[in-house]
């Protein structure tokens, strides 16, 4: 405490006395209740720096009695290292600092120390008071201040890492060990319990008990954990099988974050028993809710990456183009494989606008005004782009009123098969119409009578007719069937020579009303092929028709057998029309007829080449074609020898 200069006259009576040398101390009763009631500790000490006396208090702060005070140098009591230390108290009218005080026990007491120095009348110094305050507890707090805030700064260092760190697996067991030796306890770990059993996920142990089982000793209280999650959960004398630490102290605390519950965070102790938990438990919770939004944010992360991984997969797959535009029209965004028609424009217009690569009206009709934010999805349905001969369809979608995407279908194939499936229906409508028409005139003409050799041609003719609508909707009906997977083949070793027999002769009689020879001569007697008999029957039937009906009248049609070193080619040749080059490549395909064979009205269907095609490939057969416009077509079916 703050005390003024007292002149020595002042004093009370028994302090003039000791200090002059008395044997009595005081008569002043006012002043010795408040020297010995008040809660400070207070020091006498004469001007030898020898200490005259002290209040209760201060005795009991050293616990020492007053004989064994008195007389103690200030060196002794304050444990100052030199002498030179008096002179300075001496040269300071008030002096208050920290200072220690050795207790009769040899103990050290930390105390805040206030040094007055009183004077007489003529100034000079009379003796000095100290006042001592004991500051054990505050200095206790202090450390516990410093330790948790240093703790805490040092947790937060580390679990900080964990934000920036992209393997959150290997940051952890970094943040245990530093959680467990801020707090000084020995182990820690995080874990869970979702599917019944302890699961570990990480763990730190100090390597003093490297013989300690985490999971083990967690497992008996699983029950208790998953029947209240949410709780802190403590427990003492937990006994284990480990030799370093047969005894330990447990606390789990969940790891919660915005999403829910991530695990539990568990901390062993086995000195304290969890002594350290009420100062520094903050600590601890301040971990556990940093894991928790750490893995809150590797779970957001995953969650995201596995959304672009979808969404890029998806992108991937997608055959169409996808463009993201804004409200004028300028390209975001461009994708396109690299098997699209518009893939060439990709670099292109990225960052430009459309105008200019699309036509006029698709921009109109898709983007609309340009002031105008965009509202409602919109369709563009069959259009054509500048030096592209594809056809193309398009959607937008909007994404915000200032951005859309659109995505562009390439159409083509699909107008092409719309436009053969066209040609097929009116094909066949006129297939079947024209015997459909001959069959019900020779009907009429059967019912009105006549000759009989004009009855007998009328029922030549009327046959003829029925015959060529079965064929046509048996084609029909096998065409289905192929598709529909409905018609079984089986590649078994097949002789092929009385296939091909066969064949000859089941076309032979159409042949000889147009005058054409069938030629089909071979040394062969036997040759084993792999194939299904009724399939390749069907094959070569349609493959040798086809060469009579495309030939003139008074020609031949080869059909020859030749082996290859694993296979048997058989060539089927005619001296017809020919076949443009360009339909070629589309001779196998459903309802295709080449453009020469229309404008020549040879009457067919355009599916006995697919059924052709599908045959072969169910036998694992092959077919090529060789032609020249006006010189004739072979077809080269190779089969597959049995050896």
């Amino acid at each position: 405490m703050d005390e003024k200069t007292i002149p020595l006259d002042k004093l009370p009576v028994d302090v003039k006395v000791h200090l002059t040398g008395g044997k009595s101390w005081g008569e002043t009763l006012d002043y010795r209740a408040l020297f010995e009631q008040t809660s400070e500790a207070v020091f006498i000490i004469g001007l030898n720096f020898k200490v005259i006396t002290a209040n209760p208090q201060a005795l009991r702060l050293l616990g020492c009695s007053e004989g064994e005070l008195i007389g103690t140098t200030v060196e002794e009591m304050l444990m100052l290292d030199e002498t030179a230390d008096r002179h300075s108290i001496l040269e300071k009218h008030q002096h208050s600092t920290e200072q220690t005080l050795k207790r009769k026990n040899g103990s050290i007491i930390p105390v805040e120390l206030s040094i007055s120095v009183v004077h007489d009348q003529k100034s000079m110094p009379a003796y000095i008071q100290l006042v001592a305050r004991d500051i054990t507890e505050r200095k206790q707090t202090d450390r516990a201040l410093k330790r948790h805030m240093r703790a805490l700064s040092v947790i937060g260092e580390v679990t900080a890492g964990l934000f920036r760190s992209p393997k959150l697996d290997h940051r952890l067991p970094e943040v245990l060990e530093t959680l467990g030796y801020a707090v000084g306890i020995f182990s820690c770990a995080i874990f869970d319990i979702k599917n019944g059993p302890v699961q570990v996920k990480h763990q730190w142990t100090d390597h003093t008990a490297a013989d300690f089982d985490v999971e083990k000793a967690l497992t008996p209280f699983a029950q208790s954990l998953a029947e209240m999650p949410e709780r802190v959960f403590s427990v003492t004398d937990v006994q284990t099988d480990s030799q370093s630490a047969p005894s330990v102290s447990l606390v789990v605390i969940p790891i919660q974050g915005t999403l829910g519950f991530w695990g539990f965070l568990a901390l062993f102790d086995r000195e304290d028993r969890l002594a350290w938990l009420p100062t520094i438990f903050d600590i601890v919770q301040t971990t556990a809710n940093l894991i928790g939004a750490a893995m809150e944010r590797v779970h957001y992360e995953e969650v995201l990456r596995l959304s672009e991984a979808r969404n890029r997969v998806i992108v991937d797959v997608l055959p169409d183009a996808l463009i993201r535009v804004d409200r004028f029209g300028r390209v975001l965004d461009f994708f396109a494989k690299a098997d699209h028609p518009l893939y060439p424009f990709q670099n292109a217009v990225l960052g430009k606008r459309l105008l200019g690569v699309l036509p006029e009206e698709f921009i109109k009709k898709l983007i609309g005004e340009e002031n105008l934010p965009f509202a409602a999805p919109e369709r563009l349905e069959s259009f054509t782009i500048p030096q592209v001969s594809n056809t193309f369809e398009a959607e937008l979608y909007p994404i915000s009123g200032q951005e859309a995407l659109i995505i562009i279908r390439d159409i083509t194939e699909r107008v092409r098969l719309d436009q053969m499936k066209s040609d097929f229906i009116n094909r066949i409508s006129h297939e079947l119409r024209t015997p459909l028409t001959s069959t019900i005139l020779m009907a009429d003409l059967i019912q009105q009578g006549g000759t009989p050799e004009e009855l007998d041609e009328y029922w030549r003719t009327l046959n003829s007719e029925l015959n060529r609508q079965k064929n046509l909707i048996n084609e029909l009906l096998m065409a289905g069937r192929l598709e529909s997977g409905n018609m079984k083949l089986e590649a078994t070793p097949t002789d092929l020579i009385p296939i091909l027999n066969d064949s000859v002769a089941a076309v032979k009689p159409i042949a000889n009303k147009k005058r054409i020879t069938i030629a089909f001569e071979t040394a062969l007697n036997f040759l084993l092929i792999w194939g299904d008999k009724g399939g390749l029957q069907q094959v070569f039937i349609n493959l040798i028709n086809n060469a009579v009906k495309f030939s003139p009248e008074n020609e031949t049609v080869e059909v020859n057998v030749k082996l290859e070193e694993d296979a048997a080619q058989i060539s089927i040749s005619d001296h017809g029309l020919g076949i443009p080059s360009e339909s070629i490549p589309h001779l196998f395909e459903r309802f295709y007829r080449a453009q020469n064979v229309t404008v020549a009205e040879v009457p067919g269907s355009g599916i006995g080449l697919y059924i052709v095609k599908s045959i072969l490939d169910g036998v694992q057969g092959e077919i090529q074609v060789q032609s020249e416009a006006k010189r004739g077509t072979t077809f080269l079916v190779s089969l597959k020898l049995v050896k």
